[in-house]
């Protein structure tokens, strides 16, 4: 098929690109190689996806809707896989009007778009996010989520209702996918297991919020693009849903803490802070539908995952203790 993913150099959208186009399917990625996080991973992760014949990268936002409509009256694509947003919660808080602009504005391109070029199936990126302080464990599809505790968790939401809207009017399928903590290699530096490594590298504390009190349902990378590509190319799925991407097992932050000490062969320090603003004591996913309706049945232990992220991390990254700055290897860039 031939596939456009939105967000190509980022995390998620560079795996699923790389996935699909090692299955043999054509994809146009499209980023703006914004600078939220370091730009070089961003260029070198666009590095490998151009190493593919099947492959075509196109620089350009999300709220450029003429462009976005030049790119999709020049291909027919048979799925759209939109996983480019801005991300981050607590960036939000400092920055609402990035949301604005991607999540919001970005978003509606992305369904107009996919209304006039009568694309059949879209597959979006929403978050755990939405289920705000949600208190039923695990996190169901069916939990109300009205009350989202950040902005860009009411962005997600919105994409979820708007996706519906479309789909009720226009009658093309979305298909939306709440993902819970995404790691791993290629990752991104703003997580907390990039940044607790990077502080432990460098012999510094790391800052451990709500004073360790946290759980996270972490999910490895290779997981949820599992789970992506089954919602690109599943049968017998409604014209709209919604699926929780997680792994199915809250992990105490305290004891991802642990793992990366043990990879690292470092004793963390650690500075212990309040909760911060938009946070969540836990997230934790149900993920009986995905199974059902995706197959989706995730299989990477947290301590294997932080295990492979290390040796990546050793292996691209090195340290300079002059200035104490992360470097791309040269390798990378070539």
């Amino acid at each position: 098929m031939k596939i456009f993913i939105t967000g190509s150099a980022g995390f998620i959208g560079f795996y699923t690109a790389k996935l699909l186009l090692e299955e043999g399917h054509t994809v146009v990625g499209l980023d703006n190689f914004n600078d939220y996080y370091d730009v070089q991973l961003k260029e070198a992760r666009h590095t490998q996806l151009e190493a593919f014949e099947n492959y075509t990268g196109v620089r350009g936002d999300l709220y450029d809707y003429p462009l976005l409509s030049n790119i999709f009256e020049k291909h027919q694509f048979d799925r759209v896989c939109h996983l480019a947003a801005q991300a981050g919660v607590r960036y939000s808080i400092a920055n609402p009007f990035a949301y604005q602009e991607s999540n919001l504005k970005g978003f509606l391109n992305i369904l107009e778009v996919c209304r006039h070029h009568h694309i059949k199936r879209l597959v979006y990126a929403s978050s755990s996010s939405v289920y705000g302080g949600n208190k039923t464990i695990p996190f169901s599809e069916e939990d109300r989520v009205d009350h989202p505790v950040s902005l860009y968790a009411a962005s997600k939401k919105a994409n979820e209702l708007m996706a519906h809207s479309y789909t009720h009017l226009y009658g093309f399928q979305s298909i939306g996918l709440r993902f819970f903590t995404v790691y791993g290699p290629w990752g991104r530096p703003d997580m907390a297991y990039w940044l607790f490594t990077e502080a432990m590298l460098k012999q510094q504390p790391i800052k451990v919020f709500n004073h360790g009190d946290m759980q996270r349902d972490f999910t490895y990378i290779d997981d949820i693009v599992a789970g992506i590509k089954a919602a690109l190319f599943a049968d017998g799925l409604a014209p709209y849903e919604i699926f929780n991407l997680g792994n199915n097992q809250p992990e105490r932050l305290m004891d991802m803490i642990t793992y990366l000490g043990e990879a690292l062969g470092i004793q963390p320090q650690m500075e212990m802070l309040p909760m911060q603003p938009g946070d969540v004591p836990i997230t934790f996913a149900n993920i009986d539908k995905a199974k059902t309706k995706l197959a989706y049945q995730p299989t990477t232990p947290l301590k294997d995952g932080l295990q492979s992220f290390v040796q990546w991390f050793k292996e691209q990254y090195k340290f300079l203790s002059k200035d104490k700055e992360v470097v791309f290897r040269d390798k990378l860039r070539k």
